[in-house]
């Protein structure tokens, strides 16, 4: 098994979280929405998984290259 490290594209606050350790995800699926810049941004699977580790909570502040989320394929 490989393991995809989803990390934040730049900083902002986590708005919403759309999955949790244990959901299966196809490439392409919303796994959370980023506010960054008055902006929603959508962070995507960028592979198809289960969802190992969700390290980030609703209203956190994140940094670019922050750790999010992990995927098991």
């Amino acid at each position: 098994m490989a393991e995809e490290i989803v990390k934040s594209p730049m900083p902002g606050i986590i708005k919403s979280i759309d999955v949790a350790v244990g959901d299966q995800v196809n490439e392409g699926d919303t796994l959370l929405i980023l506010e960054a810049m008055k902006m929603e941004n959508p962070i995507v699977a960028p592979v198809g998984g289960r969802i190992s580790e969700v390290s980030i909570s609703q209203g956190q502040s994140v940094k670019g290259g922050d750790r999010l989320i992990v995927i098991e394929s």
